[in-house]
C-alpha cells in the first residue's frame, strides 16, 4: 500500500490546506492553501492553533495517542477507541499490519464526523442496507477477539460494513452511523447521505448483557431528563427497546456541520492534561470563541445537571461547539454522552470527576457552582440548580416506566445527590 506523505483538507467543497506527517522526526506540518487565505472565506474555521500565515506551519507537541502526531482539530477525525479496534481487525482481514495517521485520515475520507474531508480518498465499496442485527454478530465476533476474527473466517466485507458505519464515531462503546429514509423508513450506512430525505443518526448498540444491565436504556432517561431541564440535545429514540440512536448535530439540514471538541479546537488532551480538564476551562473557550451568553447559560446548567445526576465522565471530548460558515460564527454544540458513566452494580468509594469545579474534583458543593456563576456573570444560578434539582424524582418514574431493573434504578438513585 502506498504511503501518504500528503493529504488535502477540504470544507464546504473548498480545498483549506495541505496536511504532511513525518513519522521520523515526530512532526506534522500544516500549510494553508494561500487562496483560500486570500478569500478570506470561513476565516474562523480554525480559531486555535493554526495560524493565518501562508507558510508551512510545523507542529510537534501532538505526539500522545490522542492526537497521533497530528494537529488536534484534525485528530477529532480520527476515529477513537472503538473504531480503531475495528479498523485494525479491518486491516488485518486485508493483510495490512499498520497504517499511518495520514492514511486513516485517507480512509476516513469524506465519511467522517463533523464537515471535514480528507483527499485522496482512499476508495472503499459502497456499503449496502444496514441490518442491525447482522452489524451485532460482527461486533460480538470482534469485540470478544475470538479467534474467528482474523482472516478468512470474517470476511473483509462482513468488516468493511462496520468498519464504514462505526469508525467515524468516536468513544469506547460501540456505536454505528446511519441514515434512515423518512418515508420508507430504510436504513443505509451513514456515510452515503447527507441530504433531507434521511434522519441521520448515531446509533450505540446494545450488544449483550454483560454488565448486567442496558447502558443504552440508562443513557435514554438521562437524554429525558435533561430534555425537561431545558438542555439542548438532539432527538432522540430507542431501536428496538434497547439501542440508542440520537439525530446527528453534524447533519442538518440537508449539509455538513464543522464542529470540534474542546480537545480538537486547544490541544487540551483530555486524558492526559488534568490541570487543563476543568469547566472553568470550557467557559473560556466559549468566551473566546465569541459565543452568545445563553450558550454560557446552557454550559452553566450542563455542569449542574451532570454534577447532581452524576454524570462524571463530561471530559473534554464531550463538549464542542459549532461552526456556521454563513455568519463564520461559533456556538455550544447540543449536549451529548450525558449519562450516568459508572457501573451502578460497583461500590465507588470516591470518584473524580472529568473536569474540575472550582478546582474540585469530589466534594463539591453549592458554594463551587455559585463561584462559577459569578465569574462567568450566569443570571440566576440558584434558580437553574433549583430547576434541576427538581427532576431527581423524575429518574425513578421514568426509569420504571421503561423497564429498567429494580436494583439499577435504586443503585443509580443513591447516587443522584441534592446540593
Amino acid at each position: 500500500m502506498a504511503r501518504e506523505k500528503i493529504i488535502d483538507i477540504v470544507a464546504f467543497g473548498v480545498e483549506i490546506g495541505k496536511l504532511g506527517v513525518d513519522l521520523d522526526q515526530g512532526k506534522s506540518f500544516f500549510q494553508y492553501n494561500p487562496d483560500f487565505l486570500d478569500s478570506n472565506q470561513f476565516s474562523n474555521l480554525f480559531p486555535f492553533v493554526f495560524k493565518r500565515i501562508k507558510p508551512a506551519q510545523v507542529f510537534s507537541e501532538f505526539q500522545i495517542d490522542t492526537f497521533q502526531g497530528l494537529p488536534p482539530m484534525i485528530a477529532d477525525s480520527l476515529p477513537d477507541t472503538f473504531g480503531n479496534i475495528i479498523f485494525q481487525e479491518w486491516l488485518t482481514a486485508r493483510g495490512i499490519t499498520k497504517v499511518t495517521p495520514l492514511e486513516q485520515l485517507a480512509y476516513v475520507a469524506d465519511r467522517g464526523m463533523g464537515a471535514l474531508e480528507y483527499k485522496p480518498i482512499k476508495e472503499l465499496p459502497n456499503t449496502s442496507k444496514v441490518n442491525i442485527d447482522e452489524v451485532i454478530t460482527i461486533l460480538e465476533k470482534v469485540l470478544k477477539l475470538k479467534k474467528d476474527t482474523k482472516g478468512e473466517n470474517l470476511s473483509e466485507l462482513a468488516l468493511l460494513n462496520v468498519f464504514k458505519i462505526g469508525t467515524s464515531a468516536g468513544g469506547a462503546r460501540p456505536k454505528i452511523l446511519v441514515s434512515e429514509h423518512k418515508e420508507t423508513g430504510e436504513i443505509i450506512a451513514g456515510d452515503r447521505e447527507i441530504s433531507e430525505h434521511y434522519n441521520h443518526y448515531l446509533v450505540k448498540l446494545h450488544i449483550d448483557d454483560t454488565d448486567g444491565y442496558n447502558k443504552e436504556k440508562v443513557e435514554y432517561v438521562y437524554y429525558l431528563l435533561a430534555k425537561e431541564a431545558g438542555i439542548d440535545m438532539m432527538p432522540s429514540k430507542l431501536i428496538d427497546d434497547k439501542h440508542f440512536a440520537t439525530l446527528r448535530y453534524d447533519r442538518q439540514n440537508g449539509e455538513k456541520q464543522h464542529v470540534l471538541t474542546v480537545t480538537g479546537l486547544t490541544g487540551w488532551d483530555f486524558k492526559s492534561q488534568p490541570e487543563k480538564s476543568s469547566y472553568e476551562n470550557v467557559f473560556k473557550v466559549a468566551l473566546s470563541l465569541g459565543v452568545p451568553h445563553k450558550d454560557l447559560q446552557q454550559l452553566f446548567k450542563r455542569m449542574v445537571f451532570n454534577l447532581i445526576f452524576r454524570n462524571v465522565d463530561d471530559h473534554l471530548k464531550n463538549h464542542s461547539f459549532i461552526y456556521h460558515k454563513e455568519s463564520n460564527s461559533w456556538n455550544l454544540c447540543p449536549a451529548y454522552d450525558v449519562t450516568f458513566a459508572l457501573n451502578p452494580l460497583l461500590t465507588f468509594k470516591t470518584i473524580a470527576r472529568a473536569l474540575s469545579i472550582n478546582g474540585k474534583r469530589s466534594g463539591i458543593k453549592l458554594k463551587d457552582l455559585l463561584v462559577i456563576a459569578d465569574t462567568f456573570s450566569i443570571k440566576n444560578p440558584k434558580g437553574v440548580i433549583g430547576e434541576v434539582q427538581a427532576l431527581i424524582p423524575r429518574w425513578m418514574k421514568i426509569a420504571k416506566e421503561l423497564n429498567i431493573q429494580t436494583h439499577i434504578i435504586t443503585s443509580i438513585e443513591k447516587e443522584i445527590k441534592l446540593l
